[in-house]
């Protein structure tokens, strides 16, 4: 049986684990909902193992496909031609969406920007994320823009901050495209509540994690270990009508001396579902 909360897990988050495993263990703690990352699927056929997550007791939170951005970032550097990335994203969805639940949330990402040239990034966003939005409604999907923390910018972003993405999806104007909130990447937006606020049903996917000075790119830490007021920000999430789950999102890279990923993966699940549990309790109030 599912849990009642709406706690869902990112594979990112049980890295070393395979899709499958992933599937039998959050099933075991009870975790409502799997953000796939295609990475862990078996490149000849999507089918099989997008079948078996409902057989799991899963949902479906959102996807990650292996390229997500439109120009290169720290996942996938290769392609290194936006239209070539959009060309993998678009075969991604159409592979993926006959097995997930329709409107399922694809999240995409800016890339860094080449030379620093955030403006080329930005006018290529607006066509690029259009033709996409476009190309995931006919097949009943929709895309998440997810505004990275600024420690990612010539990585990963050429944009951070809400506020940022949201001016992004209104310009785009399609109704497919709306935003993905990751606490970890967002909380240090101006006005952050007041943003959310605004976001009202762009809202599409939500992931959360908590923040500690990072030694790296990849250093998220569990919830309740960290500086980010997630209980705050999921009030007021749920003050704009979002009734989806919650993602656990964390990035732990492996040569960190105490890496979550090299630890006891398992606990790591309870205690996040446990941290989950109390948020969500207080978040109402």
């Amino acid at each position: 049986m599912g849990s009642p909360l709406p706690f869902g897990v990112s594979e990112f988050t049980t890295w070393p684990w395979s899709f499958e495993r992933d599937l039998e263990r959050y099933a075991a703690h009870d975790v409502a909902a799997i953000e796939v990352c295609a990475f862990k699927l078996d490149k000849n056929d999507y089918a099989p193992q997008l079948q078996a997550i409902g057989a799991a007791g899963l949902t479906v939170s959102s996807v990650q496909s292996e390229v997500h951005s439109l120009f290169p970032d720290s996942l996938a550097g290769q392609p290194t031609a936006p239209d070539d990335r959009v060309r993998h994203i678009k075969t991604a969805i159409e592979r993926i969406a006959p097995h997930v639940p329709e409107q399922t949330p694809f999240v995409i990402i800016t890339g860094a920007a080449p030379g620093g040239n955030t403006a080329r990034v930005y006018e290529k966003a607006l066509e690029a994320f259009a033709d996409l939005a476009g190309f995931a409604a006919k097949r009943k999907m929709r895309l998440a823009y997810e505004p990275l923390n600024p420690i990612l910018f010539n990585t990963d972003t050429a944009l951070w901050g809400l506020d940022q993405a949201l001016e992004l999806v209104r310009r785009v104007g399609h109704e497919a495209l709306g935003v993905c909130v990751d606490t970890w990447n967002v909380f240090q937006t101006p006005d952050l509540h007041e943003v959310i606020r605004a976001c009202g049903d762009r809202i599409f996917v939500v992931q959360v994690s908590d923040w500690h000075r990072p030694r790296s790119g990849a250093d998220r830490v569990s919830l309740d270990d960290g500086e980010i007021d997630n209980a705050a920000i999921v009030r007021t999430i749920r003050e704009t009508g979002y009734t989806g789950p919650y993602v656990l999102e964390i990035f732990s890279g492996e040569s960190l001396p105490d890496s979550i990923w090299r630890s006891d993966l398992d606990a790591v699940l309870a205690k996040n579902l446990r941290a989950f549990e109390h948020i969500w309790q207080t978040s109402a109030t």
